[in-house]
């Protein structure tokens, strides 16, 4: 039987109009998304074998196109409906940083950055430029490198700067090892970047370095003295 064949309270696209998409299962979630299913297949069974399959909705989100395609019944036009709800969710993200003190809002840049970073299977690098009001002018990963390392120069640091015309910035780089405790190396780093900037009176506010269930803020340990 086809969802529309469903009473009205269990078919996943009318439970989340009446009663909110929090109260729908990761399951309906993803249907919702998928939006029809094929012959022989509703969406809800299409979404449990994508869950079955790939593991989890991070798994889901975060595939390779050849691995969510290997499900039956879904390709590459689900995969790109799948992809862009992400990016969306990370753009809304990134909203707040641009109207407020990115500086004094935390929790907000942590929400970002982990959502733009957490999955990243490679170390990257990158500036969270800002303006003189400390809101976000752009966020620029500037160096890729290897599951636990990237080199980073200082110099092409402050040409992107300069470019941008940021008046301060916030280091930021991923541990792809999931721990996000900052490494020596990472401190002694940040001194460097921070003495590059310094020729140039900007000002370096922060260092993030974004695990996998947590982000390490250095100014909050105290490790930006």
């Amino acid at each position: 039987m086809s969802i529309k064949g469903w009473p009205e309270q269990e078919r996943p696209r009318e439970k989340l109009l009446h009663k909110g998409a929090q109260l729908l299962t990761d399951t309906e979630l993803l249907a919702v998304i998928l939006g029809a299913g094929m012959a022989g297949k509703t969406a809800v069974v299409l979404a449990r074998e994508l869950l079955t399959t790939l593991g989890s909705l991070r798994e889901i989100v975060n595939c390779s196109e050849k691995e969510f395609t290997a499900v039956t019944g879904v390709g590459p036009c689900k995969y790109a409906q799948f992809q862009a709800a992400f990016e969306i969710y990370r753009r809304n993200l990134e909203i707040p940083l641009k109207k407020q003190d990115v500086f004094n809002n935390v929790n907000d840049t942590k929400k970002y950055l982990q959502a733009v970073l957490r999955d990243c299977q490679h170390e990257k690098f990158g500036l969270l430029m800002l303006d003189s009001q400390h809101q976000l002018i752009a966020f620029r990963i500037l160096f890729s490198g290897t599951i636990n390392s990237a080199a980073v120069y200082p110099r092409e640091l402050v040409k992107q700067v300069m470019k941008d015309n940021a008046a301060a910035v916030i280091l930021v780089h991923n541990h792809p090892s999931g721990v996000a405790d900052p490494s020596q190396a990472d401190i002694n780093l940040t001194s460097e970047i921070r003495s590059a900037m310094a020729m140039i009176d900007v000002s370096v506010l922060d260092h993030f370095v974004v695990g996998d269930v947590e982000t390490v803020s250095f100014a909050q340990r105290g490790l930006l003295s």
